[in-house]
C-alpha cells in the first residue's frame, strides 16, 4: 500500500500534465521526489537528444550530477546499459571487492562519490525509450521490490509527460521539445555558473535560488536563465549573497 507521502508525489507530478509544461522543472520534481519516497541518497535522469544521444537533464545533488556526466563522457554505466536495452538494470554492491562489474570506471568513480549501490529505470512508454533515471545509495543493498514498482511507476508518469502531446499534436512535437528540453539545460547551467560567481554561492544553491524565483513568479526557468546571463535588472537581486529568490525586482 503506498505511503501518504508517495501518493503526494504522483499527485504532485500528474498536476505537471498540461499543456506546455516545464520539461526540466519535471523531471528535477522526479529526481527530488526520487530521494523522499524511495529511500536513496540521490538520483540522477538522462534524456536522448533528437539523434539519440544522451543528456543530462536533472540531478538531486552535485555528487549525482558529476557522476552522471563521467559515464556520459566514458561511455559506460548503468543509465547507458538501461536506455540501449529497455530494462531496468541494478547493482547492489559497486565495492572493489564484490564481482567483477561490467562498467569498472564508472563503479571506482561512483565509489569516489561515496555510492555503493546503483539502479537504473528507463523512461520508456511502450517500445519506446526516452531516457533513464539512476537511483544511487550510500549503502550497498537491493531495492525492495515494492520500492522499485514505485520507482518505475514514477519514471513512467514522467515519460507520459513529455510524450502525452502526442495524442493532439504532431510527434516531432515531442522531438522538438525534447530538444527544447536539452538546449534549455544548457541554459540553465550557464546561468548557474554566472549566478553561483557573482553571489558567492555554490552552483547547487545558484540553481535553488533561479528554480525558486522562477516559480515565485510564474516564469520558465529558461526565461530567468536568460535574465541572469543578460544581466537584467529584473533578476538582480538574485546576484546578492543573501539574495530572497522570490523577490521581483
Amino acid at each position: 500500500m503506498l505511503d501518504r507521502q508517495t501518493v503526494r508525489t504522483f499527485v504532485e507530478l500528474a498536476d505537471t500534465l498540461v499543456i506546455g509544461f516545464d520539461v526540466i522543472d519535471l523531471l528535477q520534481t522526479l529526481a527530488e521526489r526520487c530521494v523522499d519516497v524511495l529511500g536513496v541518497d540521490a538520483a540522477g535522469i538522462l534524456l536522448a537528444d533528437q539523434r539519440g544521444n544522451l543528456t543530462l537533464v536533472a540531478a538531486s545533488t552535485e555528487q549525482a550530477r558529476l557522476l552522471e556526466l563521467f559515464q556520459l563522457q566514458n561511455e559506460e554505466g548503468p543509465c547507458l546499459d538501461c536506455f540501449h536495452t529497455g530494462r531496468q538494470v541494478s547493482v547492489a554492491d559497486l565495492s572493489a571487492d564484490a564481482r567483477p562489474h561490467p562498467w569498472p570506471r564508472f563503479a571506482s568513480a561512483a565509489r569516489e562519490q561515496d555510492f555503493a549501490a546503483v539502479h537504473a529505470f528507463p523512461l520508456r512508454l511502450r517500445d519506446e525509450v526516452l531516457g533513464a533515471m539512476n537511483l544511487f545509495s550510500h549503502k550497498t543493498g537491493a531495492l525492495a521490490p515494492e520500492s522499485a514498482d514505485v520507482a518505475q511507476a514514477l519514471a513512467d508518469v514522467a515519460t507520459i509527460g513529455i510524450t502525452h502531446e502526442r495524442t493532439l499534436r504532431h510527434h516531432q512535437l515531442v522531438t522538438e521539445q525534447l530538444q527544447y528540453a536539452l538546449n534549455t539545460r544548457i541554459l540553465i547551467e550557464q546561468a548557474k555558473g554566472m549566478l553561483a560567481e557573482r553571489a558567492q554561492i555554490d552552483v547547487a544553491d545558484a540553481f535553488t535560488r533561479l528554480r525558486a524565483y522562477a516559480r515565485d513568479n510564474n516564469q520558465r526557468l529558461a526565461a530567468v536563465a536568460r535574465l541572469v546571463l543578460d544581466q537584467d535588472a529584473q533578476v538582480a537581486a538574485l546576484h546578492h549573497p543573501t539574495s530572497d529568490a522570490s523577490t521581483t525586482g
